[in-house]
């Protein structure tokens, strides 16, 4: 498929700016994939979909407060530093990427914070926006990593057009987060609250959980119209044996095994045998899937109304069928949804 088939008209009232003032109280949509067939609820409805021993697959990542603002040394230039991933916790090296990169080059000082007591130096440059800063910190590593992230700003997406707020450290966050490393926030299960994880619990619903540490390449742009050359940026995952067996279990007895988001989609579908069982899996992924595509270990997804031309659009296409997906955005914008990190749900069957 062609990069201008996911082009749609999105209109700016639409993307969402704000969560829901309950995580559970989201509009969620529901698609039947077999019969085309659309209905309007609201997110806690979802646990009505669902059975007992049927499977719910979370990715347990968890942000950090990735957006750094500091300034050059000499000049006082304003420079914002993005935090990816740390490299080396003795050393104090992370990868991050800088805005504007023109002006930042190796042997520069960066100074953060009113008092500018957190400095670091550039020591490589990547990419034509990425670099390796050292952080001058000679502090013990808890002290340093606690002054890095109380400098730090919740990393909301470019499209969400405001100041960041004290709350978004919370919202933009799943209930179940565990393990540090996303710099973005798997966002389908930004919905699930404790009351909603307890009644599935009570109803029998199995729980698996694995972890992909989100990065920017969720938002990096398509920038070529053959799908098949684009590159995705490599993610970290983890999928540990008992997540395994319990999706396995789920498919040998014929029940639904339903990937909470694209990021449980994508792992998921990087570590499948020839028998379409989920192995075990430590490593990294670059999988991107598009239409056409054979979806090989869920049998459902709940995800977030995404973005024209984005790769999220693509990867739901490809789980709910192109013409499908189509059709419930054009109902889900007549309908008022709201899109993006902080909009409403679908539910795909």
């Amino acid at each position: 498929m062609k990069l201008s088939q996911f082009k749609y008209h999105l209109p700016e009232e639409l993307i969402s700016l704000h969560p829901a003032s309950n995580r559970d109280e989201s509009r969620l949509l529901v698609l039947n994939r077999a019969t085309g067939e659309i209905e309007h609820r609201i997110f806690k409805d979802v646990i009505d979909y669902f059975d007992e021993h049927d499977v719910m697959v979370f990715n347990n990542t968890k942000v950090f407060p990735a957006r750094l603002y500091g300034n050059k040394e000499k000049t006082g230039a304003k420079i914002e530093v993005f935090l990816l991933r740390e490299l080396n916790q003795d050393q104090r090296l992370w990868d991050v990427l800088v805005d504007p990169a023109r002006k930042i080059r190796i042997g520069n000082k960066l100074y953060f914070g009113e008092d500018e007591s957190l400095v670091a130096e550039v020591i490589d440059n990547t990419t034509s926006r990425g670099r390796t800063l050292r952080f001058l910190y000679d502090g013990p590593y808890e002290e340093f990593k606690e002054t890095l992230y109380n400098l730090g700003e919740t990393p909301l997406p470019k499209f969400i057009k405001r100041e960041v707020l004290p709350e978004d450290r919370e919202r933009y966050q799943t209930i179940y987060a565990k393990h540090e490393g996303a710099v973005a926030a798997p966002t389908a299960g930004m919905h699930f609250s404790r009351e909603l994880m307890k009644r599935l619990e009570i109803k029998g619903i199995d729980f698996a959980e694995i972890t992909l540490h989100v990065g920017l390449g969720n938002f990096r742009s398509v920038d070529v119209e053959d799908l098949t050359k684009h590159k995705m940026d490599s993610e970290e995952i983890t999928i540990e044996e008992k997540a395994a067996d319990i999706v396995n279990q789920a498919k040998a007895n014929k029940k639904n095994v339903c990937a909470v988001g694209t990021t449980v989609l994508r792992t998921l579908e990087t570590s499948v045998s020839t028998t379409g069982l989920l192995k075990p899996y430590v490593g990294w992924t670059n999988k991107f899937i598009f239409p056409p595509y054979q979806i090989q270990v869920p049998n459902r997804m709940i995800t977030n109304f995404h973005l024209p031309y984005s790769t999220l659009l693509m990867m739901a296409s490809a789980f709910a069928g192109y013409d499908n997906i189509f059709k419930a955005y054009d109902v889900a914008i007549k309908e008022k949804y709201k899109f993006g990190t902080y909009g409403d749900a679908m539910l795909i069957l």
